[in-house]
Protein backbone atom coordinates (compact mmCIF):
# COMPACT_ATOMS: atom_id res chain seq x y z
CA UNK A 1 0.00 0.00 0.00
CA UNK A 2 1.29 3.46 -0.89
CA UNK A 3 2.25 5.62 2.08
CA UNK A 4 0.91 9.15 2.42
CA UNK A 5 4.34 10.58 1.68
CA UNK A 6 4.53 8.49 -1.49
CA UNK A 7 0.99 9.59 -2.42
CA UNK A 8 1.87 13.27 -2.21
CA UNK A 9 5.30 12.80 -3.83
CA UNK A 10 3.51 11.21 -6.78
CA UNK A 11 1.02 14.08 -6.94
CA UNK A 12 3.77 16.72 -7.01
CA UNK A 13 6.00 14.79 -9.41
CA UNK A 14 3.31 13.93 -11.97
CA UNK A 15 0.99 16.95 -12.00
CA UNK A 16 1.64 20.51 -13.08
CA UNK A 17 1.46 23.14 -10.34
CA UNK A 18 -1.73 24.61 -11.77
CA UNK A 19 -3.41 21.24 -12.40
CA UNK A 20 -4.13 20.28 -8.79
CA UNK A 21 -7.55 21.15 -7.37
CA UNK A 22 -6.19 23.39 -4.59
CA UNK A 23 -4.15 25.62 -6.92
CA UNK A 24 -4.46 29.38 -6.30
CA UNK A 25 -2.93 31.75 -8.81
CA UNK A 26 -2.70 34.35 -6.04
CA UNK A 27 -2.85 33.74 -2.27
CA UNK A 28 -4.62 37.06 -1.74
CA UNK A 29 -7.04 35.80 0.94
CA UNK A 30 -4.21 34.40 3.03
CA UNK A 31 -2.13 37.55 2.56
CA UNK A 32 -5.04 39.73 3.70
CA UNK A 33 -5.51 37.68 6.85
CA UNK A 34 -1.78 37.68 7.59
CA UNK A 35 -1.65 41.46 7.18
CA UNK A 36 -4.69 41.76 9.49
CA UNK A 37 -2.63 40.31 12.36
CA UNK A 38 -0.45 43.42 12.35
CA UNK A 39 2.72 41.35 12.62
CA UNK A 40 5.97 43.03 11.55
CA UNK A 41 7.92 41.87 8.50
CA UNK A 42 10.42 40.27 10.89
CA UNK A 43 7.78 37.79 12.14
CA UNK A 44 8.47 34.07 11.85
CA UNK A 45 5.77 32.53 9.63
CA UNK A 46 5.21 28.84 8.88
CA UNK A 47 2.96 27.55 6.09
CA UNK A 48 1.73 24.05 6.97
CA UNK A 49 1.24 21.79 3.97
CA UNK A 50 2.96 24.37 1.80
CA UNK A 51 3.17 22.08 -1.22
CA UNK A 52 3.82 24.29 -4.24
CA UNK A 53 1.73 27.14 -2.86
CA UNK A 54 2.65 30.64 -3.96
CA UNK A 55 2.17 32.00 -0.44
CA UNK A 56 5.84 31.78 0.49
CA UNK A 57 6.79 33.72 -2.62
CA UNK A 58 4.16 36.38 -1.98
CA UNK A 59 5.42 36.83 1.59
CA UNK A 60 9.02 37.09 0.43
CA UNK A 61 8.02 39.61 -2.25
CA UNK A 62 6.34 41.71 0.46
CA UNK A 63 9.55 41.77 2.48
CA UNK A 64 8.84 39.19 5.16
CA UNK A 65 12.19 37.95 6.40
CA UNK A 66 11.49 34.58 8.04
CA UNK A 67 9.26 32.28 5.98
CA UNK A 68 9.06 28.50 6.42
CA UNK A 69 7.06 25.92 4.47
CA UNK A 70 6.44 22.44 5.86
CA UNK A 71 5.11 19.56 3.80
CA UNK A 72 5.01 15.77 4.05
CA UNK A 73 6.31 15.57 0.47
CA UNK A 74 10.09 15.95 0.00
CA UNK A 75 9.36 16.40 -3.71
CA UNK A 76 7.28 19.52 -3.00
CA UNK A 77 9.79 20.96 -0.53
CA UNK A 78 12.71 20.38 -2.89
CA UNK A 79 10.85 22.24 -5.63
CA UNK A 80 10.03 25.11 -3.26
CA UNK A 81 13.69 25.31 -2.22
CA UNK A 82 14.68 25.54 -5.88
CA UNK A 83 12.05 28.22 -6.49
CA UNK A 84 13.31 30.36 -3.61
CA UNK A 85 16.99 29.41 -3.77
CA UNK A 86 18.01 33.06 -3.97
CA UNK A 87 16.33 34.01 -0.69
CA UNK A 88 18.01 33.30 2.65
CA UNK A 89 14.66 34.17 4.28
CA UNK A 90 13.06 30.94 3.03
CA UNK A 91 13.27 27.65 4.92
CA UNK A 92 11.82 24.31 3.80
CA UNK A 93 10.94 21.40 6.09
CA UNK A 94 10.02 17.97 4.70
CA UNK A 95 8.20 16.28 7.58
CA UNK A 96 4.99 14.56 8.62
CA UNK A 97 3.24 17.08 10.86
CA UNK A 98 1.82 14.27 13.00
CA UNK A 99 5.32 13.28 14.18
CA UNK A 100 7.12 16.63 13.76
CA UNK A 101 8.63 18.37 16.78
CA UNK A 102 9.35 22.07 16.12
CA UNK A 103 12.79 23.27 17.20
CA UNK A 104 11.73 26.91 17.35
CA UNK A 105 8.71 29.13 17.96
CA UNK A 106 6.68 30.87 15.28
CA UNK A 107 4.63 34.07 15.29
CA UNK A 108 2.12 32.79 12.75
CA UNK A 109 0.86 29.36 11.71
CA UNK A 110 -0.92 29.19 8.35
CA UNK A 111 -2.69 26.10 7.02
CA UNK A 112 -5.07 25.73 4.09
CA UNK A 113 -4.02 22.20 3.19
CA UNK A 114 -3.60 19.80 6.11
CA UNK A 115 -6.16 19.84 8.93
CA UNK A 116 -9.11 18.64 6.86
CA UNK A 117 -7.14 15.55 5.79
CA UNK A 118 -6.70 14.45 9.41
CA UNK A 119 -9.84 12.45 10.08
CA UNK A 120 -8.85 10.21 13.00
CA UNK A 121 -8.90 11.69 16.50
CA UNK A 122 -5.28 10.69 17.18
CA UNK A 123 -4.23 12.60 14.07
CA UNK A 124 -6.14 15.68 15.19
CA UNK A 125 -4.53 15.47 18.61
CA UNK A 126 -1.09 15.24 17.00
CA UNK A 127 -1.87 18.32 14.90
CA UNK A 128 -3.00 20.27 17.96
CA UNK A 129 0.13 19.25 19.88
CA UNK A 130 2.39 20.38 17.03
CA UNK A 131 0.50 23.67 16.74
CA UNK A 132 0.72 24.48 20.45
CA UNK A 133 4.41 23.52 20.49
CA UNK A 134 5.15 25.78 17.52
CA UNK A 135 3.08 28.93 18.14
CA UNK A 136 4.42 31.31 20.74
CA UNK A 137 2.08 32.98 23.29
CA UNK A 138 0.46 35.92 21.52
CA UNK A 139 1.10 34.27 18.16
CA UNK A 140 -1.48 33.87 15.42
CA UNK A 141 -3.16 30.92 13.70
CA UNK A 142 -4.90 30.95 10.32
CA UNK A 143 -6.61 27.74 9.23
CA UNK A 144 -8.73 27.06 6.14
CA UNK A 145 -10.62 23.78 5.87
CA UNK A 146 -13.45 22.41 3.81
CA UNK A 147 -16.75 23.84 5.06
CA UNK A 148 -19.73 21.62 5.99
CA UNK A 149 -21.03 21.95 2.43
CA UNK A 150 -17.59 21.32 0.94
CA UNK A 151 -16.37 18.10 -0.71
CA UNK A 152 -16.14 14.85 1.21
CA UNK A 153 -12.93 13.81 -0.56
CA UNK A 154 -9.88 15.54 -2.03
CA UNK A 155 -7.09 13.96 -4.09
CA UNK A 156 -8.80 10.63 -3.53
CA UNK A 157 -8.58 10.94 0.26
CA UNK A 158 -11.39 11.35 2.79
CA UNK A 159 -11.58 14.70 4.59
CA UNK A 160 -13.19 16.16 7.71
CA UNK A 161 -15.27 19.30 7.23
CA UNK A 162 -15.47 22.17 9.75
CA UNK A 163 -17.91 24.92 10.66
CA UNK A 164 -16.70 28.03 12.53
CA UNK A 165 -17.87 26.41 15.78
CA UNK A 166 -16.00 23.23 14.91
CA UNK A 167 -12.76 25.17 14.44
CA UNK A 168 -13.31 27.07 17.70
CA UNK A 169 -13.85 23.80 19.56
CA UNK A 170 -10.84 22.16 17.96
CA UNK A 171 -8.44 24.94 18.93
CA UNK A 172 -9.94 25.42 22.38
CA UNK A 173 -10.04 28.28 24.87
CA UNK A 174 -6.31 28.94 24.60
CA UNK A 175 -6.88 30.49 21.17
CA UNK A 176 -9.04 33.59 20.85
CA UNK A 177 -11.28 33.80 17.80
CA UNK A 178 -10.49 36.90 15.71
CA UNK A 179 -12.10 36.40 12.32
CA UNK A 180 -14.04 33.82 10.32
CA UNK A 181 -15.46 33.69 6.82
CA UNK A 182 -16.44 31.14 4.20
CA UNK A 183 -15.48 31.34 0.56
CA UNK A 184 -15.81 29.39 -2.67
CA UNK A 185 -12.64 28.10 -4.29
CA UNK A 186 -12.93 27.32 -7.99
CA UNK A 187 -10.61 24.50 -9.03
CA UNK A 188 -8.66 24.52 -12.31
CA UNK A 189 -11.25 22.01 -13.57
CA UNK A 190 -14.10 24.42 -12.86
CA UNK A 191 -15.56 22.76 -9.75
CA UNK A 192 -16.58 24.93 -6.78
CA UNK A 193 -15.40 23.95 -3.30
CA UNK A 194 -16.70 25.65 -0.16
CA UNK A 195 -14.03 26.51 2.42
CA UNK A 196 -14.23 27.82 5.99
CA UNK A 197 -11.44 30.01 7.34
CA UNK A 198 -10.66 31.08 10.88
CA UNK A 199 -8.07 33.45 12.33
CA UNK A 200 -7.06 33.12 15.97
CA UNK A 201 -4.60 34.54 18.47
CA UNK A 202 -3.01 32.50 21.23
CA UNK A 203 -3.73 33.97 24.65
Amino acid sequence: MMTEREHWDRVYSTKDEDAVSWFEASPERSMRMIEATGLPKTAAIIDIGGGLSRLAGALLDEGYGDVTALDISPEAIDRLRERHAGSPAFHGIAADLRTWSPDRAYDLWHDRAVLHFLVAEEERRAYHEALTAAVRPGGHVIIATFAPSGPEKCSGLSVRRYSPADLDAFLGAEFEHREAFAFDHVTPGGATQRFQTGRYQRR
